[in-house]
C-alpha cells in the first residue's frame, strides 16, 4: 500500500494510520540542510490497515449555539515555555490553592500567607492566621503609581476579616471586619477600587481616598442587591462582574443603583452542558469573555451585546484554569497539563500543550506588570502539588523557531522520493500458502520502483497457540539482524517490521533507532502494542510505527488507550544537543516520542470495527459496495468526530476505498464471516 505526502515546505497537516491507496506511489520531499536556520514543520501522514476481529430587553436572547470543530492539533509544540534565566519552579511548602502575582512578586494564601521574590525565588515573608482562620482570598492592592505596585496586598479570611499586608515590612498595617461577618471568598481589582465579595452574595465597592488607593478605614459602597449565591467563579470584565453559579452566569454592575445593578434580566448559560469552573477574557474582536467548563468545553461570549459566538470541546477533562494573550487562550486542566490555543483560526489551533504539574492546576495568571517590572510577560501556575511555575507568556522559542521556519525555502534544498508501504496480519499463514500469489507484484512496479519500502507484519506466529504465546511471554526475544548500515529488522515473536531502501539511499540515512511497546496484559505482553524503528534521511527524521491494537468489538476505548500511550511513551533514544534537535526534530521535541519526527507513518492492523451494525446490514452493505454508510459507523472515524483527545486526530487518512476485511482467510478473497 502506498500513501501521499504532503509536500514541505508548508508541512500543514498530519496523517492516521493504515489504509493507504494502492499503486500510487508515494513522494515525500526530503530536506537538505546547508544551513544552522534549517528547521521545518511537520507533516504527518499516516494510514491505518483493516479493521479486523474479536449556551432585559435591551440584549438578544441567548440562542444556541452550534459547536465548531475540534482545535487542530497537527501542529502542537510539546516544549515548555521556559525563561531562560531566573528561577523557574517555587516549592510553596504548606497546602494553597489562593495565588496572585505582580511584578516582582508572587503571593499564596490559606492558613499562611507567603511572598517570593521572583527575581531569586526566595521567599521574603510569611504570616500566620492562626490554627483556625483560613485565608480564602488574595489580591495585590493597587499602588499610586507604578514603583508602588505589587508592595501592599488585600487577603480575606474564614472568620469575615480583610487584612491589608505590606510586603516590606512584613506585618498586617490595617484590618477590617466584613459588615456580614461571614466568610470573604473574593477579592477583586478593578482600575483604583477594590470589590470584596462573601460567601452569602455581599458585595462592597472600596473606592480610592486622597491619596488614590483603597482604604479599609474609609467608608465603602454597597449595592443594595446581593449577588447570586453558589458561587463557582466569577471575574471583572470591564466594569461588570460576571459570575457563575453551576452553568448559569450572571452579569452584575457594582457602580450602578437599582435595576441596572444587574445588567441582563436573565442569566446566560442555559445552554452549557458543564458547569462554568474558569474565565478569561480580552478585549479584542470588540470584547470577548471565554468561560472553561467541567465537560471540557470553552464558550465564548460577547462582553458588550452578551451573546453566545461559539462553543468548543476542547478536552474531555475539566478546565480548572483559563488566561489569554493576545489570540492564545492558555488553558489548564485537571491533569496537570496546560495548553496553548490560536482562537484566531477558525477552528482552533492547539500551539503547545506539556505536563506543567505533576498534579491538578488549581490556577493560572496573567502578569501584565512583569512587562515593566520585569522585562518579560510571565504567566504563573500553582498546582495542587503545592509548586508555582513561571512561564514565558509570549512563547519567544516558539515565535523565533516559526520565523526560521517561514523562510526554510531560502537555506534549504528539497527532493522528492517514493515510498511503499506494506501492512498485513498475517494470521500466522506459512510461506507455501502464498505460493504463487501476485500479491508484492502488484504491490511493487518495476518501471517506477520506490526509493523506500516498508513491511509491517502482525500475527506471525498462531496467537491460538497457547505453547508459543507462553513461550514468548515467558522468555521474550527481540533479535537485530546485521549493522546499521544494513538497515536492521526488528522482530519478537509477534510482529515484525522491515525497512529496505534502495542502495542509493543508504549512504544518506544515519539515527537509526528502534524501539516496542508492549500492550498487552497491562503492558508485559507483546502481542498487542507497536513496533517503531526511526532514522533520519539527508536532514528529514521519519518515523514509522507498526501496531496491533486491542480486538473485540466492544473495546474502543482500549484501543484508543493503546494508541495514545503508543504515541506518548518515551522509548526512542533522546537527542541531546540542542542545536541537533532543532534541525531534525519538530513540535519542540529531543526525537524521543513518535511525534517528535517531521515525518511519520502508522499502520497495523488497528483492530477498530463497524459499531451499531447487524452482521447481515454489513454483508448487504458491502455487497452494494455502500461504503459511506459502513464509515458513518467505524470507530476510529467516529472517535475522530466525537473525542477532541483522540491522538490519531492529528493523522491524516487516505480515502477509504475498500470494504471491511474482518475476517478474511489467508488464502482466500471474501470474508468468512
Amino acid at each position: 500500500m502506498n500513501t501521499q505526502f504532503a509536500p514541505p515546505p508548508r508541512r500543514q497537516t498530519a496523517a492516521v494510520g493504515g489504509k493507504l491507496v494502492p499503486d500510487t506511489p508515494q513522494t515525500p520531499k526530503i530536506r537538505q540542510s546547508h544551513s544552522q536556520f534549517a528547521n521545518n514543520d511537520t507533516s504527518k501522514p499516516t494510514s491505518r490497515s483493516d479493521s479486523r476481529d474479536s449556551e432585559d430587553e435591551a440584549y438578544p436572547e441567548e440562542a444556541p449555539v452550534s459547536r465548531t470543530d475540534y482545535p487542530d492539533s497537527s501542529q502542537v509544540n510539546r516544549r515548555p515555555p521556559v525563561f531562560k534565566t531566573g528561577p523557574l519552579t517555587i516549592p510553596t511548602r504548606y497546602d494553597t490553592r489562593e495565588f496572585d502575582v505582580c511584578g516582582k512578586h508572587v503571593c499564596t494564601t490559606g492558613y499562611l500567607t507567603r511572598v517570593w521574590d521572583l527575581t531569586t525565588g526566595e521567599q521574603i515573608m510569611s504570616i500566620s492566621h492562626g490554627e483556625t482562620v483560613k485565608a480564602h482570598t488574595v489580591a495585590f492592592k493597587p499602588g499610586t503609581g507604578l514603583e508602588d505596585e505589587g508592595t501592599r496586598l488585600w487577603v480575606g479570611t474564614s472568620v469575615g476579616e480583610i487584612h491589608e499586608i505590606d510586603i516590606s515590612t512584613q506585618s498586617i498595617v490595617t484590618s477590617r471586619s466584613y459588615p456580614s461577618r461571614r466568610e470573604v471568598i473574593k477579592i477583586y481589582r478593578h482600575k483604583k477600587e477594590m470589590w470584596t465579595l462573601d460567601d452569602e452574595g455581599k458585595l462592597l465597592v472600596w473606592p480610592p481616598d486622597e491619596t488614590g488607593t483603597p482604604n479599609l478605614q474609609y467608608s465603602y459602597d454597597n449595592p443594595e442587591d446581593r449577588v447570586a449565591k453558589g458561587h463557582t467563579f466569577s471575574m471583572v470584565v470591564g466594569d461588570d462582574l460576571w459570575l457563575a453559579t453551576g452553568k448559569e452566569v450572571r452579569v452584575y454592575r457594582p457602580s450602578a443603583h437599582g435595576d441596572t445593578f444587574h445588567v441582563l434580566k436573565k442569566p446566560l448559560g442555559t445552554n452549557h452542558s458543564g458547569e462554568v469552573t474558569s474565565g478569561t477574557h480580552t478585549t479584542k474582536d470588540g470584547g470577548r469573555v471565554y468561560l472553561g467548563h467541567a465537560d471540557g468545553k470553552v464558550t465564548v461570549y460577547s462582553s458588550t451585546d452578551f451573546s453566545c459566538i461559539a462553543s468548543v470541546n476542547v478536552s474531555v477533562y475539566k478546565i480548572n484554569s483559563l488566561a489569554i494573550v493576545g489570540d492564545y487562550l492558555w488553558a489548564a486542566y485537571k491533569t496537570g497539563m496546560v495548553y496553548v490555543y490560536d482562537v484566531s483560526t477558525n477552528p482552533w489551533t492547539v500551539k503547545k500543550d506539556w505536563h506543567a504539574h505533576e498534579s491538578p492546576v488549581c490556577g493560572l495568571v496573567l502578569d501584565p506588570s512583569s512587562l515593566w517590572t520585569m522585562n518579560r510577560l510571565q504567566v504563573v501556575s500553582l498546582g495542587t502539588d503545592n509548586y508555582l511555575r513561571l512561564w514565558d507568556g509570549m512563547l519567544e522559542d516558539d515565535w523565533l523557531e516559526t520565523r526560521m521556519q517561514s523562510r526554510d525555502v531560502e537555506y534549504c534544498n528539497f527532493r522528492e522520493i517514493r515510498a511503499t508501504i506494506v501492512t498485513w496480519n498475517a494470521g500466522a499463514s506459512m510461506p507455501r500458502d502464498l505460493h504463487g500469489n501476485p500479491f508484492i507484484e502488484n504491490v511493487i512496479h518495476a518501471e517506477q520502483p520506490p526509493e523506500l519500502l516498508v513491511f509491517g507484519f502482525q500475527e506471525l506466529v498462531d496467537l491460538e497457540d497457547k505453547k508459543i504465546t507462553a513461550s514468548a511471554y515467558i522468555f521474550p526475544s527481540v533479535h537485530f539482524k546485521g549493522t546499521e548500515a544494513d538497515f536492521p529488522q526488528r522482530v519478537t515473536s509477534r510482529e515484525q517490521r522491515a525497512y529496505e531502501p534502495t542502495q542509493k539511499e543508504r549512504d544518506r540515512v544515519r539515527n537509526i533507532s528502534a524501539a516496542e511497546v508492549k500492550r498487552g496484559m497491562g503492558g508485559l505482553h507483546g502481542n498487542k502494542g507497536a513496533l517503531i524503528l526511526r532514522f533520519v534521511l539527508d536532514d528529514s527524521s521519519m518515523c514509522f510505527i507498526n501496531c496491533h491494537l486491542a480486538a473485540g468489538q466492544s473495546h474502543t476505548a482500549h484501543r484508543n488507550n493503546d494508541i495514545a500511550a503508543i504515541l506518548e511513551t518515551e522509548s526512542l533514544p533522546a537527542e541531546h544537543s540542542l542545536s541537533t534537535r532543532t534541525d531534525l526534530f519538530v513540535n519542540g521535541g529531543d526525537g524521543s516520542m513518535i511525534l517528535d519526527h517531521e515525518i511519520c507513518i502508522l499502520n497495523g492492523d488497528l483492530n477498530y470495527r463497524i459499531d451499531s451494525m447487524s452482521r447481515n446490514v454489513v454483508i448487504e452493505a458491502v455487497r452494494q459496495n455502500n461504503l459511506p454508510k459502513l464509515l458513518d459507523r467505524d470507530q476510529l472515524l467516529a472517535s475522530k468526530r466525537k473525542n477532541p483527545s483522540f491522538r490519531l486526530r492529528t493523522f491524516t487518512e487516505a480515502p477509504i476505498t475498500f470494504a471491511p476485511t474482518y475476517n478474511m482467510m489467508s488464502t482466500r478473497t471474501n470474508m468468512t464471516r
